[in-house]
This record gives C-alpha cells, sequence and structure tokens, in this order.
C-alpha cells in the first residue's frame, strides 16, 4: 500500500462505486475476503483503524487536530481511500459526521482529548437521539500517562483521566480506551460493530504513542465485518402478525404511519410492501420525512396532529385503526401532547417489539420482519385513502404581491418547490424551515433530513457538509434561520474547501422566531450579521462561491435562476431577507401547544 501521507487541504469525492446502503442500512458485509499480509511499516493501529473505517463505507472522517490525535491523523490520511475532511471546530465535525451518517450509513470524526472530546460530546448527543451510527475517535493521552498520578494539559486539572470517558457513556452504545496494543484489535473491531448493530454512536479513545507501532495483530488486511443479523422469535412473530392482522382486518378504514426508527430498523422497504399489500392510507410523522416515497399512489402526507398537511390529520385521527412503525411521540411530534389518538386503536411497532390495541406486546421480533410477514396477511382495504381523495382540496396559491414588495415566506417556498428533483437533497435547520419544509412535496429520490428529536441549533451548518461530502451527485439545499447560523457559520469554509456546491438559503428574519412563538423575550432578538458580506470574507477568492441578498420575489427568481444556471457549480448562499413575524401557520400553532405544555403547573403535592 501507498504510505505517502496525504493533503488535508484536499476533499475529494467519495467513490463512485460505492454503494449507498438503502434507508441508512451499512453495508457491512463484503463480498471477497483478501487474506493479503501487510508490510511491517504499515501493521499500525491507526492504519488498521483506517482500513475499518474504509470497509464499513467511511471515505470521508472529519476531524479537528490537537496535540493527542496528529499522530493517528497522519495514518488516516495516508490510507488512500480515506479523506481527512479538517473542519472548523470540533462540534461541526460532529454534526458533519451525523450528517454522513444520514446518508452512508455511518459517519466519522476525530478529534482530541477532553477539550476536543467535550466540544464534540452535543453532537455525537444528537446523533444517538436520531438512532446514527457515527464513530467518535478521540486522540488520549500516552498510555504511559495512565495511573500515573500525573496531571496533563486539555483536562480539568485531575489525575484522573476518566471525565471525558463518563460523559460519552451516557451518550454512546460502546466505549473503548485503547492504552494497551494487545488488546487494540478486538477493542476497536468491538466498538465499529458494535455501533453498526446498534445503529448509534460510540466512542474509541487512542492513546497517542500507539497509533504509529507495528503490532503483530494488525499484520494482516483485516477481514471484512460479517455481522450476525438479528432474528425474530419465530413464533412471537406468527402470534403478533396473526394479532395484528385480525385487529386491523376488522377494521373499517385503518390507516399506516411511518416514524423515524423505520430508518435504524432498515424497514423502509418492508413498510412500502406493507402499504402495497394493503391499500391503506400512508402517512408519514415528520421526523420520518424522506423516508417513505411521498410519490406513493396512497399517500396523505405528514401527520403532526393540529399542525399536519391539509386533511392528513383528519383522516388518521378519525381512522378505527392505526399501525405506527417506528414512532417517537415526544412533546414537539406530539405538538405538546394534544394529538387526539386512542391506545386501543393503535398497532406500536417498534425496532423489536409490537404492541396491539394497548393490550398483547410481543417482544423480539423485528419490525422489517412483522411488516413484511403481515403484509401477506391483510386484507386490502382503500376505505381510508378514498376518504381521503374525497375530502381532498388543492392548496391554494399565495396572494400575489405588488412588484417589488418585500418577499414573504410562503412565496420563497413556492419556488423552492421548483427546484426539487431526484438530484437534490434538502436539510432543515430547527426552526420554521421545519414547518415550510414539511410541506414540501418530495420528488421521487430526493432525500430529506432534519434533526427533530434533539432540536440542536446549528446542526444544519455541519450536517450539510458532511452530507454533501457523502453524495456529491447531488445538490444539498439548505433552509437555515440567521440565530441558528451565528452558532456554526465557520464550517461554510469547509465546503468551500470541499468544492461543494451547496445552495443556502439564509433566513434573516431577525432572531430565534421559534422560540418566540413559544415564548417572547428581549433575549430573542439577535444581532444582525451582513451574512453575504461575511460568507464573501470567507470565501476570500479561494474556491468557488456566489452570494446574493435577496428582498422581493423579483430578487428570488434572479438569484435562483443564477444558482442553478451560470452559479450550478459553485456553492450559492442566498439571503433572504423576511418580516421577524412572518412565519408559518403551522409554527403559530405549534407554538402556542408546545408553550401551554411548557408552561404546566406543579402536580398538586
Amino acid at each position: 500500500m501507498d504510505t505517502k501521507i496525504g493533503s488535508l487541504d484536499t476533499c475529494r469525492p467519495t467513490s463512485n462505486d460505492m454503494i449507498n446502503p438503502a434507508n441508512g442500512a451499512v453495508a457491512a458485509i463484503q463480498s471477497s475476503v483478501s487474506p493479503t499480509i501487510i508490510n511491517a511499516s504499515e501493521s499500525t493501529l491507526g492504519r488498521h483503524l483506517a482500513r475499518r473505517l474504509v470497509q464499513i463505507g467511511v471515505n470521508d472522517v472529519f476531524s479537528v487536530p490537537g496535540d493527542f490525535n496528529l499522530t493517528l491523523l497522519d495514518h488516516l490520511i495516508a490510507e488512500p481511500e480515506l479523506n481527512l475532511v479538517g473542519c472548523c471546530n470540533e462540534l461541526n465535525a460532529g454534526y458533519a459526521a451525523d450528517g454522513y451518517a444520514r446518508s452512508r450509513g455511518v459517519g466519522a470524526c476525530v478529534v482530541t482529548f477532553t477539550v476536543g472530546g467535550l466540544s464534540v460530546l452535543n453532537a455525537i448527543a444528537g446523533a444517538y437521539s436520531e438512532n446514527l451510527p457515527v464513530i467518535c475517535i478521540v486522540g488520549g493521552p500516552n498510555s504511559n500517562d495512565y495511573g500515573t498520578n500525573r496531571i496533563l494539559h486539555h483536562t480539568i486539572g485531575l489525575p484522573d483521566f476518566s471525565q471525558e470517558l463518563a460523559c460519552f457513556s451516557t451518550v454512546t452504545c460502546f466505549q473503548a480506551v485503547v492504552n494497551n496494543l494487545e488488546d487494540a484489535h478486538e477493542l476497536i473491531d468491538t466498538a465499529i460493530s458494535t455501533a453498526l448493530k446498534e445503529s448509534k454512536p460510540v466512542y474509541i479513545s487512542v492513546s497517542c504513542n500507539l497509533s504509529a507501532i507495528p503490532h503483530p495483530t494488525f499484520s494482516r488486511e483485516p477481514v471484512p465485518f460479517s455481522l450476525t443479523p438479528k432474528l425474530s422469535n419465530k413464533l412471537g412473530l406468527e402470534a403478533a402478525v396473526e394479532a395484528a392482522a385480525e385487529f386491523l382486518n376488522k377494521a373499517v378504514k385503518p390507516v399506516l404511519v411511518g416514524g423515524p426508527k423505520l430508518r435504524s430498523a432498515h424497514a423502509g422497504e418492508a413498510f412500502v410492501e406493507l402499504a402495497d399489500a394493503s391499500g391503506y392510507a400512508l402517512a408519514i410523522m415528520p421526523s420520518a420525512k424522506g423516508l417513505v416515497p411521498e410519490h406513493h399512489p396512497h399517500f396523505i402526507g405528514t401527520y403532526w396532529g393540529a399542525v399536519s398537511t391539509a386533511f392528513c390529520a383528519e383522516i388518521v385521527e378519525s381512522a378505527d385503526a392505526y399501525l405506527f412503525a417506528g414512532p417517537i411521540f415526544n412533546d414537539y411530534s406530539s405538538v405538546g401532547y394534544s394529538l387526539l389518538l386512542k391506545k386501543e386503536k393503535a398497532i406500536i411497532v417498534q425496532p423489536d417489539r409490537v404492541v396491539i390495541a394497548n393490550g398483547p406486546a410481543f417482544g423480539c421480533i423485528l419490525m422489517k420482519d412483522f411488516l413484511s410477514a403481515l403484509a401477506k396477511r391483510l386484507k386490502c382495504n382503500t376505505t381510508a385513502y378514498d376518504n381521503y381523495h374525497r375530502i381532498f382540496v388543492p392548496e391554494g396559491q399565495p396572494l400575489r404581491g405588488a412588484p417589488k414588495e418585500p418577499l414573504r415566506v410562503n412565496v420563497l417556498f413556492e419556488h423552492i418547490q421548483k427546484m426539487l428533483s431526484s438530484e437534490t437533497a434538502v436539510i432543515a435547520e430547527t426552526g420554521d424551515s421545519w414547518f415550510n419544509c414539511q410541506k414540501l412535496k418530495l420528488p421521487r429520490g430526493c432525500g430529506y433530513e432534519f434533526q427533530m428529536q434533539y432540536g440542536s441549533i446549528g446542526w444544519s451548518v455541519g450536517a450539510t457538509l458532511g452530507y454533501a461530502q457523502a453524495v456529491p451527485e447531488k445538490r444539498v439545499i439548505s433552509f437555515i434561520g440567521d440565530g441558528s447560523f451565528q452558532v456554526t457559520a465557520q464550517d461554510v469554509s469547509t465546503m468551500l474547501r470541499c468544492g461543494q456546491k451547496t445552495i443556502i438559503f439564509l433566513i434573516n428574519n431577525g432572531g430565534y422566531t421559534i422560540e418566540v412563538e413559544i415564548h417572547d423575550g428581549p433575549y430573542n432578538v439577535i444581532k444582525n450579521w451582513n451574512y453575504t458580506g461575511l460568507v464573501d470574507a470567507i470565501h476570500n477568492g479561494e474556491g468557488k462561491c456566489w452570494t446574493a441578498k435577496v428582498f422581493c420575489e423579483e430578487d428570488l427568481v434572479e438569484a435562483i435562476e443564477t444558482a442553478t444556471g451560470s452559479k450550478k457549480d459553485s456553492l450559492c448562499f442566498i439571503e433572504v431577507i423576511a418580516h421577524k413575524d412572518d412565519t408559518s401557520k403551522e409554527l403559530l400553532e405549534w407554538g402556542s401547544r408546545v408553550s401551554a405544555a411548557n408552561s404546566r403547573p406543579p402536580n398538586p403535592q
């Protein structure tokens, strides 16, 4: 293998022969095994880790250098198929690994000990909440310093080095502290395979003096993972399917609702199979948008209680039976706990468990197995979809404005809809973009991602970087509020270094609009920036970048024509000036209900 150390400044596209796994599944089982013996100089811990990352589908690692990880970084970039993407800060590196994992099925980041680890921690917590396998690698202290009672820099000043590990233990499914070459191979492989099996992040700390040392356990090309598949309890599966089929076949107007855990359960295809066979009306929870094809003939929209897409809630909540596949019912997805659902009408299917009508529960059953088996047992029933089709009224058009009238957000998204295709992907930041993007109709093959469970503002900048790096053939279109952008803006710089062609719509309405609608106060008003000027300064003449500031519909039309025409190969940053009170009607409704949930008085003691 080539041992030349690559350049950190070059962000090459991912290989075109890497197949993107469906529904976030990881292509962990390879078709052939190479018994190649590796040169002694290359049989190091660092190169083994690099080879493992490439094997599982990671071709880009997002990193911030620090003195504890520098030697490890040398060995990662020496791997020909692995590209190191240097980020401006650890938080964005973690968000980028999150975005990468949403497309590739797994992502990775590398930071330094404690100061880097605790900085990336928030992003890893978000990946944990969203069931994303992210390999978080930390360059750790010299192995000789463990147990010596020494105090090291980058720590909190105690001779105990366990604080970082303790923090990661609650937001990762496995933690490996590699400070001994004898068990390094086992720890690294166990960590990575656990991330793939559990669809959760893992933490790997590698002592800074071990990465470059050859060891016999790394002397051969690593055998590709062959992960033992989880199996359903056969008798339990049969009983669950029997009970569910009996329950649904008696219903008059049953519906299906897809949830966000379809991704981690790798059950997207099985869910569509069930929809095809049953004829039921098909809806999604907001956090499942992009996981279910919206061109399906029985698709009726997003079920989000009082802020559902038109006519969807009426059909779901009036059904006499509903099957939710992989739902998460939290205060946000339930609109302040206001969903009009009844447990006795519901079948709740989780990745490994089924509960029917608030009664019988069946464990050790894989969602995809259950949905596929159930599809063969259901009678076709199109009543709910027929009712939807009967009452549906097409959406109206936004009022036409006068020439040069200030741009309204609903007019903006009318134009955005026309930009979408199989060659685009949408990233929606926490805020009103949640609600406006939820109403977009996704064409076949159009990607869609947002972070609903964790809802960390600023997530979308790093996630856009990672997602675009994972699928360079798609053009990512991101919608980011001004408040969120101020948190993580720096890594627009990394997008430019990587030659990405993303279109960023910066919605400048002067503050934290989503929080205004929950609880207003002077803290929700932010200092206005010259956002296009900032991006121009970051650009600094290096790379392809184009910016525009949009005040009216005429400006918007011209900007979109330029971004999709002469600047189609550039990163395009379009600042949209919006009135501070110009929000979606859904945010107004949602905000008031979430506010009511937040302000409930204490229960009587």
